[in-house]
């Protein structure tokens, strides 16, 4: 016995209105997990003044992150209760025949006018709030420019993976999962090999690091671990903010390290060496060949799972669709999977967190804990971030941990 369209419709608001109302509480509980309180351990190198700033920073944050997330849910709500994605799919349809184009427009008017709707939010998120705290370092012209190469990036990757995927799900039926999967594969392993080299460029500038005492510093510690190091790029992350950051990109002859300027600015050469061993921890204990295999395997399922509700015409019934529409199917397919999706994100957040973790020890082993737990100090000061969060929150969202907790560890 099949599943009526309205049945379907009551799960999917169900999912929505579930999800959203468990983010609001873990945001809600997280924020009244603040200490004003600094114990002496944390006072050695948190000022209570730029502590205070902080807690009121996060504060903000969570208020702001209501009232968006507020907005973005009832705009969710609507557009299913009343069958707004039904009455697009029915708009569009007259004027476009063949199904890839279709989708393609639906999900490309969705995307723009969700992101177009939303912008007053980003606005006042880069403008006002990170502005506010000293953050923001994006212009206008740098702001309208990343809008327009999103959109340029997107409808370039998402239109061509789209495609492929509604053709294949044509050409060969319930079985389009297994062929789709090892596209997807290679796609990540793509992205994952040239992000540094083909996509980071057109948002951010990369120069090798410069010769010097850093560099200087590197060189031996790489020759120290045995462990080739030639690609040490830095990014221009000041142009948007002065939050810093490193990280690890790349298989093979393809890695590559990269460094904030905010980063180097910030930090003395043996914190920059101690943060860079952290990375290569990373990779000596094999996290990205395992984070690459986790990706690959939870979209296989993802698709799996798909290729048995893909055909199912109730599903776009319930969108308010007049009949079955693969792109309609996708959507609806998206929101019931979400709880599932959420289960596999949890457990790729504890995956993640305890790489961390080894990441840290393996630069306290071959370099120094001292400078690691100096550089992490100085990153939690200089981002204001949030020293106590909730357990919970921790659990559901955090993909490294809290400082105090790899602090502790370090020693």
């Amino acid at each position: 016995m099949s599943i009526t369209p309205e049945t379907i419709l009551i799960i999917i608001l169900s999912i929505v209105v579930i999800s959203f109302v468990f983010d609001q509480v873990l945001d809600f509980i997280n924020l009244k997990a603040q200490r004003t309180d600094i114990p002496d351990e944390v006072a050695s190198f948190y000022d209570r003044d730029k502590y205070i700033k902080s807690l009121v920073y996060l504060k903000e944050q969570t208020y702001f992150s209501f009232l968006s997330g507020g907005f973005s849910f009832l705009l969710s709500i609507a557009m299913l209760y009343f069958g707004g994605f039904g009455w697009l799919d029915s708009l569009l349809r007259p004027e476009i025949m063949h199904p890839i184009p279709l989708a393609l427009a639906f999900f490309g008017v969705l995307m723009l006018a969700s992101d177009i709707v939303t912008i007053p939010f980003q606005w006042y998120g880069t403008f006002v709030l990170e502005e506010k705290y000293g953050f923001n370092k994006t212009t206008i012209k740098t702001f309208i420019a990343d809008k327009l190469k999103g959109y340029l990036l997107g409808a370039l990757t998402g239109g061509t993976l789209l495609s492929v995927l509604i053709y294949m799900v044509q050409l060969i039926g319930p079985n389009f999962w297994i062929w789709f999967s090892l596209i997807a594969a290679a796609f990540i392993l793509f992205v994952n090999m040239f992000y540094t080299s083909l996509i980071l460029p057109l948002f951010n500038k990369l120069t090798p690091l410069p010769d010097g005492e850093l560099k200087s510093a590197i060189e031996n510690f790489a020759a120290k671990i045995n462990f080739p190091i030639t690609n040490i790029f830095v990014i221009d992350g000041s142009k948007r903010s002065n939050k810093a950051n490193a990280f690890f990109s790349g298989i093979g002859k393809k890695k590559k390290i990269v460094l904030y300027d905010t980063l180097i600015t910030n930090h003395t050469t043996d914190e920059l060496v101690a943060i860079l061993a952290h990375e290569v921890g990373h990779f000596k204990k094999k996290h990205i060949l395992w984070s690459y295999f986790f990706s690959v395997v939870q979209i296989t399922f993802t698709l799996f799972v798909l290729s048995r509700m893909v055909f199912n015409e109730e599903l776009s019934l319930a969108l308010g669709g007049s009949q079955q529409a693969i792109h309609l199917n996708l959507l609806a397919f998206g929101i019931l999977f979400s709880p599932i999706s959420g289960v596999t994100g949890i457990f790729m957040n504890m995956f993640s967190r305890k790489n961390e973790f080894e990441a840290d020890a393996y630069a306290r082993e071959t370099f120094s804990g001292k400078a690691l737990t100096e550089a992490l100090k100085k990153l939690s000061v200089d981002n204001l971030s949030n020293l106590y969060p909730h357990p919970w929150y921790v659990f559901f969202h955090y993909s490294h941990p809290p400082l105090l907790k790899r602090l502790e560890a370090l020693r």
